[in-house]
């Protein structure tokens, strides 16, 4: 298997752009206590480094973290103690009896282990639903097609003390595949690190997901933000309830 988020990724993301994960944090708890999901077991689907796993369990949720990344399941384990982690793929990994499953920061989009495709997401979504108990959800983030234009590359570069990742960007709109090519640069003593990783997403559009729901059982509700926090540009998220 590849190494996806190795330990200089893993770090910078973590160190350097929580953002999301925390801002959306508030919105999804809403979510869930507007579910009157107010305990109980949530799984966390492509958990990275336990940021939203440490939320839960102040919320007083039971968390089990999946992920492809051992460096990263490595820091989320320091992070939330209380919390259960496995290194796993979320398309392959078994997902247990639970109340709530969850996959933040388009998570579902990334083809780390499989072409991706309906086909595997609609295996999820059909694993997500027995999962769940009844009233249970599953709340989540896509990116769409239009990251980049077509025939056009992307390229910027974000820094922090002791690190510095560059990313180049091109959407493939035929195959609606979107190739993110990261470098990054880690501080060790008084030289930089270099490494390398190629990211690859299969995009899709807001309504050919909701239908796959329908088709599994839920009932859908598609947003543009977790609570007052905005998605990005070309980004939604679903709320998708097993019906009762």
């Amino acid at each position: 298997m590849n190494q996806y988020y190795a330990d200089d990724l893993a770090y910078i993301h973590d160190t350097g752009f929580a953002g999301y994960a925390l801002k959306s944090a508030p919105g999804i708890l809403g979510i869930l206590a507007q579910a009157e999901i107010d305990g109980g077991l949530v799984v966390d689907l492509g958990c990275g480094s336990g940021l939203w796993a440490e939320q839960l369990i102040r919320a007083n949720y039971r968390v089990l973290g999946i992920d492809i990344s051992r460096p990263m399941i490595d820091i989320a384990k320091k992070r939330a103690p209380r919390a259960e982690f496995q290194v796993a793929s979320l398309f392959k990994a078994a997902i247990p009896r639970c109340d709530g499953v969850t996959s933040i920061s388009e998570c579902i989009n990334y083809m780390f282990d499989s072409d991706g495709g309906f086909t595997a997401l609609r295996n999820l979504f059909s694993r997500v639903h027995r999962a769940l108990r009844p009233g249970g959800l599953f709340i989540f983030d896509i990116a769409e097609p239009g990251q980049v234009k077509a025939g056009m590359k992307t390229k910027g570069f974000t820094e922090g003390k002791d690190w510095l990742v560059l990313v180049e960007k091109e959407e493939d709109p035929q195959r609606s595949i979107l190739t993110r090519r990261i470098i990054t640069f880690r501080k060790t003593g008084s030289q930089y690190r270099r490494t390398d990783e190629v990211h690859r997403q299969r995009l899709y559009k807001v309504t050919d997901v909701a239908a796959g729901l329908r088709l599994a059982g839920f009932r859908v509700r598609a947003l543009r933000k977790f609570g007052n926090h905005p998605l990005p540009k070309y980004h939604a998220a679903f709320v998708a309830r097993k019906v009762e």
